[in-house]
């Protein structure tokens, strides 16, 4: 009788791995997602693919291109499970690539690129094997060959997940001539720009000057002082807008706040144009201030503002140098962060210019003071200020429910705008069916405990909002 109700249970999908209800365990779970969750389209509001890409739309050339090229979350759990660095971003061919990935993967379950991964393969692919070093050559052979395909290039693979908005990270020197072209030839997909001026924040390192050389050289302007250097900036959020912007993004690693009248900005500004060393006063001074003159751009053409906060960047010095910047050597921070937080946000909203903010923090620890002081600039709309998804080291199952705990414990569940790709990579969607599966569990829990109601309507609507229709709305994308 035992042996017959395992297999029993295993027919109905209980203890299939990856199963039509993965991560739903209750009839309600499975309800809002099947019914309300797994069919709504995708707005991919931040993300880090690039333009050029898109735009050329070519084939990949094989499953190591696809899947491992600038995954530095990948790379991550290799190196932890001991593979060279030649077969991670070295000289090693693309089969062996893949093939020391295959050999990490049994080593990872619990982590969600184990699920990831898996369901990658079988979403895109219709693979259904696991990965191992076994089934690596069968995999290999079967996932190249459906690559190939002319219906399977870069933009048929946003198209196949249902995406309808992908808003790439591009820098307000960027001409914007791949988006151009995407708006004149691609109908079906909408790929907007977000503005991401971190390269004009960051005054104290090594290329502003050359990057302010090439601001002008886009704006096709002279920049000789600070006031000039706002005024193109305004004039790259202008730009930025007509061709469907309507989003900024910072990297905030390190969150400061000090005020500063127009002449010490000058002052500033004029010792790094004549690259003399700036004071950790004086780089603040500047950050602050010409964030808030940011902001009030933001504002007056209603943009939402992104602050992704308490990044720890290149913490491997050695392995900086040899193979950069965002190559998987980066941790969280655990600065002091309420304080010059409130001091932002209270500047703009003294003047009644805080645009709509998602506050983003990689440490979880942020959490409960972000959410209280969003609750202290909340203002004439649903949602003005977000607790951002769950981030690089947060989007994991327990990262996801412990931030729809806290946004739901600390605001307004219903406003949320959803999940994020924070991606390089084409096949990463998956990770908005993952969410929508976590969302849809943490619901039924909600309903299995009472502390939700048994009512259908109620609760696929707000499914569907956090899934879709809230970002529709909130940012304005397809107005």
């Amino acid at each position: 009788t035992l042996i017959f109700i395992k297999q029993y249970k295993k027919k109905e999908g209980r203890f299939m791995f990856l199963s039509d209800d993965f991560l739903l365990k209750d009839d309600w779970a499975k309800k809002l997602y099947h019914s309300y969750a797994k069919n709504m389209p995708i707005i991919d509001y931040h993300c880090h693919l690039d333009p050029k890409e898109i735009y050329e739309n070519n084939n990949f050339s094989n499953l190591t291109e696809a899947w491992l090229g600038g995954d530095h979350y990948k790379w991550r759990l290799m190196r932890a499970c001991g593979v060279p660095e030649e077969k991670i971003t070295g000289n090693a061919s693309d089969f062996e690539k893949f093939l020391a990935w295959c050999q990490t993967v049994p080593k990872i379950i619990g982590n969600p690129l184990y699920s990831w991964s898996h369901l990658e393969l079988k979403r895109f692919f219709g693979i259904d094997l696991l990965i191992n070093e076994e089934n690596a050559e069968k995999i290999w052979t079967q996932a190249n060959e459906i690559l190939a395909a002319p219906d399977f290039r870069r933009r048929e693979i946003a198209k196949k997940s249902n995406v309808e908005v992908i808003c790439t990270t591009d820098d307000p020197a960027d001409d914007l001539h791949y988006h151009q072209l995407l708006a004149h030839e691609e109908p079906d997909l909408k790929v907007l720009p977000s503005f991401r001026p971190d390269k004009a924040l960051n005054i104290e390192k090594e290329g502003f000057n050359a990057w302010v050389t090439l601001l002008e050289e886009a704006a096709d302007q002279t920049i000789t002082t600070y006031q000039e250097l706002i005024e193109v900036l305004g004039q790259r959020i202008e730009y930025f807008h007509q061709h469907g912007c309507r989003v900024s993004d910072h990297a905030l690693d390190i969150l400061r706040y000090k005020e500063a009248d127009e002449t010490v900005l000058e002052e500033i500004f004029q010792k790094a144009r004549a690259n003399k060393l700036l004071s950790s006063d004086e780089i603040d001074a500047y950050l602050t201030e010409t964030l808030i003159h940011l902001t009030h751009f933001y504002h007056s053409h209603n943009w939402t503002m992104q602050l992704h906060i308490h990044a720890y960047r290149n913490c491997n010095t050695q392995m900086l140098e040899k193979l950069g910047p965002d190559t998987g050597y980066d941790g969280m921070n655990d600065l002091s962060l309420t304080i010059p937080l409130q001091k932002l946000l209270n500047r703009a909203e003294e003047t009644d210019q805080l645009p709509k903010t998602i506050l983003y923090s990689l440490n979880p620890n942020d959490y409960p003071a972000i959410l209280a002081l969003m609750g202290c600039f909340q203002k004439e709309q649903n949602g003005k200020l977000q607790l951002g998804s769950g981030w690089w080291y947060n989007d994991t199952r327990a990262g996801m429910r412990d931030q729809l705990t806290q946004f739901a414990d600390g605001s307004a569940l219903g406003n949320f705008v959803g999940m994020l790709t924070d991606s390089r990579s084409f096949l990463s969607y998956t990770r908005h069916e993952y969410f929508r599966r976590v969302l849809c569990e943490f619901l039924g829990e909600m309903v299995m405990r009472g502390e939700a109601p048994e009512d259908e309507q109620l609760l696929g609507s707000l499914v569907q909002a956090i899934s879709y229709t809230n970002a529709k709305n909130y940012f304005g994308f397809f107005a």
